[in-house]
């Protein structure tokens, strides 16, 4: 009997052996498997630390890809079917509430939002509408809403060639001078057009030197809280093709034009005898068409810099003076200013801070005021359009619907803007999604919000 229980245990003992390489590669595979699975989610192309923003040279203009939403999102999966003994208000924030319910992404991260009734002048819907947050590139419609107001419409970018001296025979005996005013569309045919008003005075030589006039702005090239190694624009009232090479190719085009300068070319500021040759001039909105519809932030800040010169009159201009002209805004729309922060006119800055019920106020200061609204709504990006909203909504209501701005820092996503529900009522809203892991999953949730306002 003993034998035979020593025989069965054998065995046995001789089957484990023989299945347990199988059962542990089995368990090293699906481990492996896991493994792969992990580095994938953490490595995700959704990753990567962008702006909203485009990266471009002086002729070429594009759309950053990662500023988009799959369509997917776009099909209002989590819209709920309305209750028809509701009232529509009651039935939106139903709507709402579903999209909430079925979003997991608050589990580790904050939204605060407000959407606003203008037909009705009422609130529909806010959820930590008085949290301070970082707006990105919302921001920038914030700008476009206080230069209009502050500066007109019709307000032009000015850069401005002068002389000093006589022209003896074929010789301009002074200096040439060329004032900037922070104008981010000079381009090469732009400095071909200065340089040709020195060739229409009849002379090959200069015997003087240039001057290049930066005494619009602070000597700041980077705005305050930038991230140093951000590929950042440069704060420089002279550009050419965004960068500050104006005296170098003013230069090589007047040696092309024939025209030799004896001296150099260094800064300085334009005497107020000088001579006006050429200026250049470079509409409001048309800064601001880009500024909104691409999220340009060379643009955005040079908007910024307009006002903040208009603010310190002869003085050096600061982004503390265009924090002025924002705050003033802030008051209009009667709060307190000193309860947020503008530190530059783009949104890069992580020094930033405002509420998404603001951001409201400043949509619906807009549209009480026509020649703002009407002059700022065709500058912002339509829902599966144009701008940086062309591939997001392609399809349902908010298709075409939607006119708002963008935003997009790693760890915020933002949309603020306006759209028109079924029923006809006009409405404002601001959604700033913070702590997000994935920008995607802001937009996606901002889409569907979205969606559930122009159902």
């Amino acid at each position: 009997m003993k034998k035979r229980k020593l025989f069965a245990s054998g065995i046995i003992s001789l089957a484990a052996l023989l299945l347990l390489p199988m059962y542990a590669t089995d368990e090293v595979t699906h481990c492996a498997f896991a493994q792969e699975t992990c580095l994938n989610e953490i490595f995700n192309d959704d990753d990567t630390v962008i702006v909203d923003t485009v990266d471009v040279d002086t002729m070429t203009i594009g759309i950053q890809q990662n500023d988009s939403t799959d369509e997917a999102s776009d099909d209002g999966d989590d819209i709920s079917d309305d209750d028809e003994d509701l009232p529509w208000p009651e039935n939106v924030r139903h709507r709402i509430e579903k999209i909430f319910d079925n979003t997991t992404i608050f589990n580790t991260s904050m939204v605060g939002m407000k959407i606003y009734d203008l037909t009705a002048d009422s609130t529909i819907y806010e959820r930590n509408a008085s949290q301070l947050m970082r707006p990105a590139s919302t921001l920038k419609m914030m700008v476009a809403v206080t230069a209009i107001d502050r500066l007109g419409a019709g307000y032009e970018l000015k850069t401005r060639m002068a002389y000093t001296g006589r022209t003896d025979s074929l010789t301009l005996r002074g200096n040439l001078y060329v004032k900037g005013g922070f104008d981010p569309t000079i381009g090469s045919d732009d400095i071909a057009e200065f340089a040709n008003s020195v060739k229409a005075l009849g002379i090959d030589t200069i015997d003087g030197n240039i001057y290049l006039d930066l005494t619009m702005k602070d000597k700041d090239r980077l705005g305050e809280g930038w991230c140093w190694d951000d590929d950042n624009p440069v704060l420089s009232p002279l550009l050419a093709g965004r960068k500050e090479e104006f005296g170098e190719r003013l230069q090589r085009k007047l040696r092309q034009n024939g025209i030799t300068v004896t001296g150099t070319c260094s800064n300085g500021s334009m005497p107020s005898g000088a001579h006006t040759l050429y200026i250049k001039r470079t509409p409001l909105l048309e800064v601001m068409r880009r500024q909104l519809k691409r999220s340009d932030n060379l643009y955005s800040e040079a908007i910024f810099y307009q006002l903040a010169a208009e603010v310190a009159g002869r003085n050096t201009a600061s982004a503390r003076h265009g924090r002025q002209a924002v705050n003033a805004i802030i008051s209009k729309v009667g709060r307190r200013p000193s309860a947020y922060y503008i530190a530059d006119g783009s949104g890069l800055s992580l020094y930033n801070y405002v509420s998404p019920e603001l951001e409201v106020d400043f949509l619906r200061y807009a549209y009480r005021h026509p020649e703002i609204y009407d002059n700022m709504l065709p500058c912002l990006p339509i829902a599966g359009v144009d701008g940086t909203l062309s591939k997001r909504m392609r399809k349902g209501a908010a298709h075409e619907n939607v006119k708002a701005k963008t935003g997009t820092v790693t760890g915020v996503s933002s949309l603020a803007g306006y759209l028109t529900t079924a029923n006809g009522h006009r409405i404002c809203f601001s959604i700033i999604n913070m702590g997000i892991r994935h920008s995607s999953s802001g937009r996606n949730f901002q889409d569907k919000v979205c969606q559930a306002l122009c159902k």
